[in-house]
């Protein structure tokens, strides 16, 4: 039986853009705030989990991924359901069904779930990640023109053909996304008590590859508007079992400074140290994982341990 993962953590995500499109709006521009900062949602970092755990980790069910029928397009939520478990139970206890079945999968009991099928179900995640915020003190994005190998006229007038088609694609010169996240198990105690124990739960095996892919899986997926975004940073900061401490949203405890050393950007983590040093017995342990080609790290907290990304 696999062991329960009862730690609350908090931590902090850095995902790398350099002249690359980390997550466009539905205009093909990378996102930006009022202000003109640009941002990541928090659902840009979970489909690289996901689609990391997909593939490196095959025997691991998950629910919320685009799959497609045999006409290419994309299945419905039922279908979905009925493809990894087969058809929906003719019962009462069709809701207590689902739940279990969509606790199957690794993502669900990441993330939780919004499922509305056949029955409604909704299923508070204990990871929890916020949107991803460019701290690089530049939001520069600049736009240029591409162009098709193909006539941009359907028709079959040889002299209408002359022009090919014209398209457009947008990027950010050099972006730095943090995304802070938090884990609490006890997210779904409440299923647990209610199942009688029969539900999987957070496990320590489901952490390990939710870490491993939070440190690689931007790095891992790759396309041509993605090409330049890699994973930077993982910070982790893992409470004793019975700590109750609520930590400042990270984006507030680390700053990354302007200047540069050796084409590497610094962050300065001062205020995350004196944060952290408040509790000191609260905390069970800090890990940094970092990618030592690209980001200096200024001010770490004390008994860090740092590991290559």
């Amino acid at each position: 039986m696999a062991t329960i993962f009862k730690n609350r953590v908090f931590g902090a995500a850095i995902v790398k853009a350099i002249n690359s499109n980390y997550n466009a709006d539905f205009t093909g521009q990378p996102r930006t705030l009022p202000d003109g900062t640009v941002y990541a949602t928090d659902k840009a970092f979970k489909y690289t989990i996901r689609n990391y755990i997909k593939d490196v980790f095959p025997a691991e069910k998950i629910f919320y991924f685009k799959t497609l029928n045999e006409h290419l397009n994309p299945i419905s939520l039922d279908e979905n359901y009925t493809r990894l478990f087969g058809e929906y139970p003719d019962s009462k206890q069709i809701k207590n069904i689902v739940t279990k079945n969509l606790l199957d999968c690794i993502d669900v009991r990441l993330f939780g779930a919004t499922f509305a099928g056949k029955t409604n179900v909704s299923i508070h995640g204990p990871v929890q990640i916020n949107h991803g915020v460019n701290i690089w003190w530049e939001n520069n994005i600049f736009t240029e023109q591409i162009t098709s190998p193909f006539s941009n006229k359907s028709n079959d007038q040889e002299a209408e053909k002359g022009m090919t088609t014209l398209g457009r694609q947008s990027k950010l010169q050099e972006g730095h996304y943090l995304h802070h996240f938090s884990i609490n198990p006890k997210n779904l105690e409440e299923l647990v008590e209610i199942a009688d124990n029969d539900v999987k739960t957070l496990s320590v095996e489901d952490v390990n590859i939710l870490k491993e892919a939070m440190r690689r899986g931007a790095t891992y997926y790759d396309s041509a508007s993605k090409a330049g975004t890699e994973n930077e940073l993982l910070i982790w900061v893992q409470l004793k079992e019975n700590s109750k401490l609520v930590l400042p949203n990270f984006t507030q405890l680390v700053k990354m400074k302007k200047e540069k050393t050796d084409n590497k950007v610094i962050l300065d983590c001062g205020l995350l140290k004196e944060e952290l040093n408040k509790h000191q017995q609260e905390i069970e342990c800090v890990e940094v994982y970092q990618n030592k080609a690209s980001i200096i790290l200024d001010n770490l907290p004390e008994n860090v341990k740092i590991s290559d990304l």
